[in-house]
């Protein structure tokens, strides 16, 4: 009688290279077409279509297909980590170090979250959406999208070049206080029959994982690869919408109009009314903020426009349509804009 015949097993190292090789493939292609991205269009725009570097045309499309690249791979990025993260912590764990009974400390922790995170604005919404799916409050996950787009340390490496560290720090503090105070008005308002209900049901395979449900490796690679997928398709229109409004802007915006008339009072509010159809993160807007503030315009009001551009830029708006009913990004957009319009006019009374 023979003996029964094994299954071959494969070895651990073989596995290991199996599952992690195409992972860090990706990841070198990933940072390669980042990293050339901006002189990819270069070459594209200015040299092959031959267009003119600094023209309105040349530089609204030559912003739309940067920014429609850029925003991709951050986002496929950003999904794709998260949902990975997601995977480890339970609906409790996630509620304890956000939520709980301490509202307070769950907004200023989120703030806090959201400053250390370098995602810009359109980037901050599939977060926003594993916040909200894993249980965290809407008010504590507001507090962190405010804050995300609004203090990074691209902005605050490039205001503390431009302008020294009072005003870093001021706007650090000041940016840190309208996304944890407004995070706490709008969780008191309890506001979460707003958000679309798809956000409530999404889930890592149709459940919420726990970490005690002995999850693999190659399991989680798998659900970040069905992650990404999937909310790729849910945002992509609202995207390439967002991302051309802001390019069509982005070539015509009126700064020499902008520079001469808003040097009364109503400079702030008229700051945030321009600054919210644009659309750039910090180290977009910064140089423009540099120029502005050195053509006499107040402080305060041109920190007030920067807040507007990257904290509640209408292509955002129009993102985070896909996840909020219209009554909520309107209230959103309230909250924030009223605590803007008090910081700019605080920085020009203080400045």
């Amino acid at each position: 009688m023979s003996a029964p015949t094994l299954a071959p097993t494969t070895p651990p190292s073989r596995a290991a290279l199996r599952r992690w090789g195409p992972v860090a493939v990706a990841a070198v292609v990933w940072w390669s077409l980042y990293h050339w991205n901006r002189p990819f269009w270069d070459w594209v725009m200015f040299d092959v279509v031959g267009l003119t570097e600094g023209s309105r045309l040349g530089d609204s499309l030559h912003f739309f297909f940067y920014d429609v690249t850029k925003i991709s791979l951050l986002l496929t990025g950003v999904i794709y980590l998260v949902t990975i993260l997601r995977s480890f912590m339970s609906v409790e764990r996630t509620r304890a170090l956000l939520g709980g009974r301490r509202q307070g400390f769950g907004n200023v922790a989120a703030s806090g979250l959201g400053v250390v995170t370098p995602f810009c604005s359109c980037s901050a919404v599939p977060v926003f959406i594993g916040f909200v799916a894993a249980g965290v409050p809407l008010g504590v996950t507001l507090s962190f999208l405010i804050a995300s787009p609004m203090i990074n340390e691209v902005a605050i490496v490039l205001l503390f070049g431009l302008f020294g560290w009072k005003i870093t720090a001021l706007y650090i503090g000041f940016g840190l206080v309208i996304a944890t105070v407004a995070g706490m008005v709008l969780g008191k308002l309890n506001l979460e029959r707003w958000v679309e209900p798809f956000v409530f049901e999404t889930k890592l395979r149709g459940k919420v994982i726990d970490p005690s449900a002995g999850l693999s490796w190659d399991d989680r690679l798998q659900m970040a690869r069905e992650e990404v997928v999937a909310i790729l398709r849910k945002v992509w229109p609202y995207l390439l919408v967002g991302i051309g409004i802001g390019a069509a802007i982005h070539g015509w915006a009126p700064q020499d109009w902008f520079a001469t008339h808003a040097t009364g009072w109503w400079g702030v509010p008229l700051a945030v009314v321009i600054g919210v159809p644009l659309y750039s993160n910090a180290a977009g807007v910064l140089p423009l903020v540099e120029a502005l503030h050195d053509k006499g315009l107040p402080m305060g009001t041109v920190l007030a426009f920067m807040m507007s551009v990257v904290a509640l830029s209408m292509p955002e708006m129009i993102l985070l349509r896909r996840v909020l009913k219209p009554q909520l990004i309107a209230t959103y957009v309230g909250v924030v804009a009223s605590g803007i319009l008090l910081t700019g006019f605080l920085f020009n009374a203080i400045l």
